[in-house]
């Protein structure tokens, strides 16, 4: 007899033991289960997450297909882009497109814009890039995908040969003209001058606004310093620039905000350029030097 209770002591203490210890166990590798689940979930998630982020931007698909981009630019800003004698498109911007353009086996259509409308036209995609001394900004970084720094400028005052105006101080209560929508409008909107010119004149290109200088419908022109150095050495004796600058700059390549991977390879295409020659026989041909920084 007591052999029986104590049997049935020993099987009512094992099943305790499988009851206490056992589901605990079950319990843990159940949790660890949905634990692994919930993981991959999350990391299928992310990676279906990147793959609509990249199949999204097609942006250099769509532009190969095309077999071309759209240059956006003004063509009165030599020596970037503007038109020669005979009318034809050419500067140094354009040269470089061009240049990338065949690097990336594609053609550049060079399309003339109202700068002062440029984020627009580019944003409605009736041009693919804006690309023509386009100044980098934090505002239009806000506005488009800019590209890195490719070349540095500043913006200047001009005034006819032989003018009283010396220095910026001297432009007190003088006309001062501007390009409407240029880096040089900004600058002069964010310095001093501003409060103390009498007149500040809007233009539509820097072209016009340098035949009023010369015909003293404005006694001073706020500009690129490239312009400005251009005029200057094509007509010797017409204009004399300023000793001190604005505000120092760099250009850069505006894209759509979406336009990656069109971006990354125009920046590729710059790249090879860089190590090819490409760009410094360019910009020596425009500028007697290599002053590009990609």
């Amino acid at each position: 007899m007591k052999k029986i209770v104590l049997l049935v002591l020993v099987i009512a203490l094992a099943v305790s033991c499988f009851t206490a210890c056992g589901a605990p166990t079950a319990q843990t590798s159940e949790s660890a289960a949905a634990s692994e689940s919930v993981a991959a979930t999350e990391s299928a998630q992310s990676a279906s997450s990147e793959d609509a982020s990249a199949a999204a931007d097609d942006s250099l698909q769509k532009i190969q297909e095309k077999g071309e981009f759209v240059m956006g630019m003004d063509d009165s800003f030599p020596p970037m882009g503007f038109r020669d004698e005979d009318g034809n498109l050419t500067g140094f911007d354009v040269e470089l497109a061009q240049a990338v353009a065949e690097h990336m086996g594609l053609k550049v259509v060079l399309q003339p814009i109202d700068w002062n409308s440029k984020e627009m036209e580019l944003n409605s995609g009736t041009i693919d890039v804006i690309w023509n001394g386009y100044t980098i900004t934090d505002e239009r970084k806000e506005k488009v995908l800019m590209s890195d720094p490719y070349m540095q400028n500043a913006q200047v005052i001009v005034v006819k040969d032989g003018s009283a105006i010396k220095s910026i101080a001297d432009m007190a209560g003088k006309t001062l003209g501007v390009q409407d929508g240029s880096s040089a409008q900004e600058a002069v909107d964010a310095s001093e001058l501003k409060d103390t010119v009498g007149e500040m004149i809007t233009f539509k290109d820097n072209v016009s606004a340098l035949m009023d200088l010369s015909n003293g419908g404005i006694d001073a022109l706020a500009v690129d310093s490239v312009v400005a150095n251009y005029y200057s050495a094509k007509q010797p004796g017409s204009y004399t620039i300023l000793d001190e600058t604005l505000a120092p700059e760099e250009y850069g390549i505006g894209f759509r905000k979406a336009d990656q991977s069109f971006h990354d390879a125009v920046m590729a295409a710059l790249a090879e350029m860089k190590e090819d020659g490409t760009a410094a026989e360019i910009s020596t041909k425009w500028f007697g030097k290599d002053v590009t920084m990609f």
